[in-house]
């Protein structure tokens, strides 16, 4: 395991350190209203997102490096 992928391994873990830290302060009134609810499933696409591109960076890599 490479440098890049020690790197995309620790943004994967932030990104859902942060997305269940969002979760909590939600809930924090006892009520999870719509919105709430909204704002969850738009920190979970991101974070999908995020951990996508991650992925296709780190295979990307491995194309970048066949020999020729």
């Amino acid at each position: 395991m490479g440098f890049e992928d020690t790197k995309a391994d620790a943004k994967e873990a932030l990104r859902n350190v942060d997305n269940k830290a969002k979760e909590t302060w939600r809930k924090a009134d006892g009520n999870e209203s719509l919105s709430d609810k909204v704002a969850n499933a738009g920190d979970d696409v991101r974070d999908a997102l995020g951990d996508a591109g991650d992925e296709v960076r780190r295979h990307s890599d491995d194309v970048d490096h066949r020999p020729v």
